[in-house]
């Protein structure tokens, strides 16, 4: 028997995205579903919205507590084995839970089936881009480079979720991949799934991980570390894991450097103690700045390359 999969929307003053949200979540072509749907304290027209769908969906409406208050809620609420979580601002495409359940059928197993998203920018018109997740699709190398995608791309075990202890109350930003990690801690399996069926929209500088970068990035790399000190306390610290690790720092390190050299600098010594061999690769780390980073250290890249700017600009 094909299993109940329960879609998931918390809402927050998101009603000029609401109706497509749940249309797309009630246009799902997979029959054995719910819609549910929870207003979360909104102040515009969200929850008017909501209301005139009627009994085609099920919903509730609280004061305002938040996202992973909101997801919580949901999870309680949810009669589904199988959760898709949707952001009141994202969609899904119509096949997208039915290809994730066909996909389930082979790997009976499997707590988190993860796909690539399909990043949608809004500007002055949308245009589309697939988030893709490189290889190998181990997740812990995937969590650490955050390739593992946003809330609404995996199709989730409820049970699963809830013996983890639910979405973190007090996690104020990379709320799914604080979540990720628990899942993994707690030997969760997770299967990779090529087809691409939900649409991340990015409209607004005010979003959770964009009001406040710098938060965002001390709760990245916390997760990170976390990451690292499990997989050594468990003798799974691969070396090609602890180099996708410190990939990453470098990666928070370079961005961090722009506005905060001396934290940059802390976690370029993280890294060194970690894994004194370590040299950057990819698009952060260009030939000219590779060869600074080996010969000259990071700070010393640092300013070769704010030099490297500057005379750009001067001679665009």
């Amino acid at each position: 028997m094909l299993p109940k999969v329960s879609i998931l929307i918390p809402c927050y003053n998101a009603d000029r995205w609401i109706a497509q949200a749940i249309d797309s979540a009630l246009n799902q072509t997979y029959p054995h579903k719910e819609v549910i749907v929870v207003d979360d304290g909104a102040s515009d027209r969200s929850l008017e919205i909501i209301k005139s769908y009627g009994d085609r969906i099920r919903w509730a409406t609280q004061a305002n507590q938040g996202g992973n208050a909101t997801r919580n809620r949901l999870l309680e609420m949810s009669t589904g084995a199988w959760l898709q979580y949707l952001d009141a601002d994202d969609y899904l495409l119509p096949a997208k839970v039915e290809q994730q359940v066909k996909f389930l059928s082979h790997h009976p197993q499997v707590d988190v089936i993860y796909s690539p998203s399909i990043y949608e920018h809004w500007e002055e018109r949308p245009r589309q881009e697939i988030l893709p997740i490189p290889v190998p699709h181990d997740p812990w190398i995937l969590l650490a480079r955050w390739y593992l995608p946003q809330t609404g791309s995996p199709l989730w075990r409820k049970q699963a979720i809830a013996e983890v202890g639910g979405w973190k109350l007090d996690q104020p930003c990379c709320q799914e991949h604080e979540l990720y990690l628990r899942l993994l801690i707690a030997g969760k399996q997770f299967e990779y799934f090529a087809s691409a069926g939900s649409v991340y929209r990015q409209w607004s500088d005010a979003t959770v991980c964009k009001r406040d970068l710098s938060q965002t990035q001390r709760h990245r790399l916390a997760v990170k570390d976390r990451l690292e000190e499990h997989l050594k306390a468990t003798d799974q610290l691969t070396p090609a894991r602890q180099t996708a690790i410190n990939q990453a720092r470098f990666e928070c390190a370079r961005m961090i450097w722009l506005s905060n050299p001396a934290w940059a600098l802390q976690i370029v010594a993280q890294i060194r103690m970690s894994q004194p061999q370590f040299l950057p690769s990819g698009n952060a780390a260009p030939p000219l700045y590779r060869a600074s980073y080996q010969l000259l250290g990071f700070s010393a890249a640092e300013k070769i390359a704010t030099a490297k700017r500057l005379l750009l600009r001067q001679n665009a």
